[in-house]
């Protein structure tokens, strides 16, 4: 599950906003709640809040012990494998408890193991309506490792640099790429090679962003970033356009001044997600002036 979560010590905001940090944790998970609670952390604070790597191993034991694997135990067979115990404890680790009541679990069950894998490898991978290439891949290595107890399959969530490009183009690293590419940097060849080009392109843009680590590493923390801006731009766009698109129509055909409609409900539009987004705004305003802002 860390390989699929990485373990960032410092509070960031995952692709679709939620404070996290560690082990994918989040304060949506009342044992994550009681466990950070016991060492003073009441409220997840992007780029301020901080644990230690001893912290985080602590607290991953105690929310597996206390939430996801009674609830795999409660809710699996008891012919039940340890790979396949194993592979349910990440889905619900970063699905929720909930998805033991699922299509795949219900498959499981069953005793159709073939059939849950198929499920589980081809569902659950999006959030907010969009599908994650990171959740992609989880859930075809968790199928994985549920049908075959194949471990190995499982990727890191870190990339560095490295000096020769892989056999076949990296999915993540070729997405930071046109994430990095699209927010005005310069990466090199779009390729999925962790590159020297790559890294220092990793680097300009971490050091725009107060609550990242500007080691030159692609991971869960810089990624969600590099998501959430790509997000923020094309919500602008899209919301902008289509908002006052519609609204014009409506005053056309109501006979009202349907110019300054469509004005005023375009601008409306991107200020609400520019709202939405403002501590995305806030870095790159920092990005353009050379000053650190409040994440």
């Amino acid at each position: 599950m860390r390989l699929h979560e990485g373990n960032p010590l410092t509070c960031y905001l995952d692709p679709v906003g939620i404070p996290t940090i560690g082990t994918g944790f989040t304060m949506r998970s009342g044992s994550v709640r009681r466990e950070l609670a016991k060492i003073g952390i009441t409220k997840l604070v992007p780029g301020k809040t901080k644990i230690t790597t001893a912290q985080s191993d602590v607290i991953l034991d105690a929310v597996l012990a206390a939430e996801y694997v009674p609830a795999v135990v409660a809710g699996s067979p008891e012919n039940r494998k340890q790979h396949e115990l194993d592979a349910a404890a990440s889905v619900t680790f970063n699905l929720g408890v909930g998805a033991m009541n699922w299509t795949w679990a219900e498959y499981w069950r069953k005793g159709q193991i073939k059939k849950a894998a198929a499920h589980l490898a081809s569902n659950y991978n999006t959030a907010k309506g969009k599908k994650l290439q990171g959740l992609v891949r989880r859930r075809k290595e968790e199928a994985l490792l549920f049908e075959k107890g194949i471990y190995t399959g499982v990727a890191s969530a870190t990339k560095e640099a490295t000096a020769e490009p892989p056999a076949q183009p990296d999915p993540v690293v070729k997405e930071a790429q046109e994430l990095l590419t699209a927010a005005g940097l310069n990466p090199g060849a779009i390729d999925g090679w962790m590159g020297e080009k790559t890294k220092a392109a990793v680097i300009a843009y971490q050091k725009a962003h107060p609550h990242l680590i500007a080691d030159g590493i692609i991971g869960p923390a810089t990624l969600a970033q590099l998501r959430r801006d790509g997000s923020a731009a094309r919500e602008a766009v899209t919301k902008g356009v289509g908002s006052a698109a519609s609204s014009g129509l409506l005053a056309f055909v109501a006979g009202l001044p349907w110019g300054w409609i469509v004005a005023g409900v375009a601008v409306a539009a991107v200020a609400y997600v520019a709202y939405r987004n403002r501590d995305v705004i806030a870095r790159r305003w920092n990005s353009w002036r050379g000053k650190e802002v409040v994440v």
